[in-house]
């Protein structure tokens, strides 16, 4: 497995690991280029991707992250966020639904730590986000 950043061509399945992965936030995936978009690779195929975005001079925040069904509990979700940390010192944030506990045992592993909770952050199915921050 390779991580790289994400290019034209990956676009389609980027939508389709989102589209099969209800617990991540479903934005168009084009748009995911106007970012720092990272895809993990396995051969030919994009297997996960991570995408941030800047949000103040100091602070950077994760978007989105997914991996194909079939390819989780291989460290590619932790591949994927220790390389989008790497290449960045700052302070990084993120939103996390209050019931993906997976993710959220992944983020604190990684040195997230609980900042905050937002009430109404999600829709389909509604429910709180969890805010979490890590200092690099």
């Amino acid at each position: 497995m390779t991580v790289r950043a994400a290019t034209v061509d990956d676009v389609a399945a980027i939508a389709a690991i989102q589209a099969v992965s209800p617990e991540a936030s479903q934005w168009d995936p084009a748009s995911y280029l106007d970012y720092d978009c990272w895809v993990a690779v396995d051969g030919a195929r994009v297997i996960g991707f991570l995408v941030a975005r800047q949000i103040a001079a100091d602070e950077r925040e994760i978007l989105n992250l997914a991996v194909d069904p079939s390819e989780r509990r291989r460290g590619i979700a932790r591949t994927l966020l220790e390389t989008a940390l790497r290449r960045r010192e700052t302070q990084w944030f993120l939103e996390v639904r209050e019931s993906n506990s997976g993710a959220i045992k992944l983020y604190q592993s990684a040195g997230f730590r609980v900042a905050g909770r937002r009430k109404f952050y999600y829709n389909n199915p509604p429910e709180p986000g969890i805010v979490m921050k890590f200092n690099s």
